[in-house]
């Protein structure tokens, strides 16, 4: 794993400094030293340990996936039993040791990505456990759920990070937008349950939503299908209407990832306040020497006018 551009590797420390506020990292001790390792990513040590769980969730997650085919499940069984639980082990110390090296645990256990490494140890030990969940929960059920390690890949990731403050940032935007569409939908919903009846197919305003959404979404399934040219009519405004509403989330989560971006970059880079005495640009490189509009030369700035004097 290469070291990251300066810009990056700033982001990195100014994401590092605050989560070791919010977890709460140890000043000292043995807490200190493995906290750095598990929690940050910059040192020889980190980065050998993210690897390796990188190597784990994905191993892990294929031995799932082979699990599920009979065929192959039927050969080796008993080596995706011994390999589960090798794996369960491994992120069972991991969650442990995340808990034990912060100041506030009950900050990472309650937080998206504490939440993700609880679920992805559960499944095995709930089965062992709680033997009783079995006539509530299908076994293939608890299994299944080990996918959700997958998730664990994203907090190694720059861009998964941006992505989801975008989104968190993006979040009353979108909910006032689910509610809209779930407000059109019981509309249509209605609408089409007068207009078609249940002789068409359209037996109750739940059974109308169904048909309204996928008639929003522009799926269109085909089973169920107006029949009168009024219903036909509102079928085809609702097309259009669909494909007007796609185009809302796009943008509001275009935006703020741009927005996100751009403050992240902001609070990286070192602020360029220099301007131009010849023609009043400003914002030049801390290390320009002449401005790139007119080539007059730039004044110099205050911790180089202390040093030479």
């Amino acid at each position: 794993m290469r070291s990251p551009p300066r810009t990056s590797r700033n982001r990195w420390h100014a994401h590092n400094a605050r989560l070791g506020e919010y977890l709460g990292k140890p000043e000292s001790g043995w807490r200190a030293r493995w906290y750095t390792i598990i929690f940050e990513a910059e040192t020889r040590s980190g980065r050998l340990f993210d690897l390796t769980l990188l190597g784990a969730i994905l191993a892990s997650v294929l031995v799932v996936m082979l699990d599920s085919l009979p065929s192959v499940s039927g050969r080796a069984g008993t080596l995706f039993t011994v390999l589960e639980w090798l794996f369960t082990l491994l992120f069972t110390a991991e969650y442990v040791m995340r808990i034990l090296v912060v100041r506030r645990p009950w900050r990472y256990v309650l937080s998206f990505y504490g939440v993700i490494d609880f679920i992805s140890i559960l499944p095995t030990w709930l089965a062992i456990f709680v033997p009783e969940l079995a006539y509530l929960l299908d076994v293939r059920l608890l299994r299944l759920l080990r996918i959700f390690r997958i998730l664990k890949i994203t907090v190694y990731f720059e861009e998964a990070q941006i992505l989801l403050r975008a989104l968190l940032n993006a979040r009353h935007k979108i909910f006032v937008f689910l509610g809209t569409v779930f407000i059109i939908t019981i509309i249509l919903g209605t609408v089409m349950y007068v207009v078609e009846g249940p002789q068409h197919g359209f037996t109750s305003i739940p059974v109308s939503m169904y048909w309204a959404v996928v008639t929003l979404t522009t799926t269109g399934f085909g089973d169920l299908v107006p029949r009168t040219p009024l219903g036909q009519f509102i079928t085809s405004l609702t097309i259009l209407l669909g494909y007007s509403i796609i185009a809302f989330p796009t943008g509001i989560i275009g935006a703020e990832l741009v927005n996100t971006m751009r403050e992240g970059s902001a609070s990286a880079a070192p602020p360029q306040t220099r301007a131009c005495s010849g023609c009043t640009l400003d914002r030049h490189d801390t290390d320009a020497a002449f401005c790139k509009r007119c080539g007059t030369r730039l004044p110099l700035l205050p911790t180089e006018t202390a040093g030479s004097q």
